[in-house]
């Protein structure tokens, strides 16, 4: 019991310097086609209008590009602990939880602001066999997320949220730490063979989840990531 507080409370300590951004998408600039905050902050209310593409306390900067990415083709998105962190400097380890990421069929993807209906998840990486969680792969990887756009969507303009949750003290309600961004794509080639069922952010997700409202330290051996089940074409 000890050693699990302890656990806990040097998450509790490491956690003010320990948040993440993602940055930029396919080796782009930073900020250059991601909707990117000056602090790095997490979004910690889940009913709130800030949990689709982030924003209230932590205000997201314009930009005017959209970035091309072609159906069925890999996308990387780039995660960092500030703007001008390097790629040993991704969230601190103790954070430790799921790396998932949505997409949301658009008609502007520079002015939508991705609050409403709309959202299908199509990559999660939670807690394997071994006891790893998609943040310590993350990590391991330099901060790279990689994901498959799928290639049977309809072509045109979509947000790509890419989203990390921390559960380092999500065993009290509203303690689990969101983090996202939310990336400005045009997707190219797709077949529109197949629509996703859409969910709504907010709403997709509840504080009493089990994937939210979770004790990182009792020893879990599975976890049930909040929201819907990935999209496959």
């Amino acid at each position: 019991m000890k050693f699990t507080s302890s656990l806990a409370l040097a998450a509790a300590a490491s956690s003010a310097s320990a948040h993440t951004i993602f940055v930029s998408l396919n080796g782009g600039a930073v900020g250059d086609g991601v909707r990117v905050p000056s602090y790095d902050g997490p979004i910690t209310d889940v009913s709130s209008n800030d949990i689709a593409c982030n924003g209230g306390p932590n205000p997201t900067t314009k930009t005017s590009t959209v970035i091309n990415v072609q159906a069925g083709s890999t996308a990387k998105l780039t995660w960092r602990h500030t703007l001008t962190s390097g790629s040993g400097d991704v969230i601190d380890s103790s954070h430790k939880g799921p790396v998932m990421a949505y997409m949301k069929k658009v008609g502007d993807a520079k002015t939508d602001s991705g609050v409403g209906s709309g959202w299908f998840k199509i990559a999660q990486d939670g807690l394997d066999s071994s006891g790893k969680w998609g943040v310590d792969r993350l990590i391991a990887n330099g901060g790279i997320q990689t994901i498959t756009i799928p290639q049977c969507i309809a072509p045109g303009q979509y947000l790509l949220r890419g989203e990390l949750i921390a559960l380092h003290s999500a065993s009290s309600a509203n303690g689990a730490q969101f983090y996202m961004e939310c990336a400005q794509i045009n997707v190219q080639g797709g077949s529109a063979s197949k629509t996703p069922s859409a969910v709504s952010l907010p709403g997709a997700y509840k504080s009493s989840d089990p994937g939210i409202l979770f004790n990182l330290y009792n020893g879990a051996k599975t976890y049930t990531a909040p929201g819907p089940a990935v999209f496959t074409c």
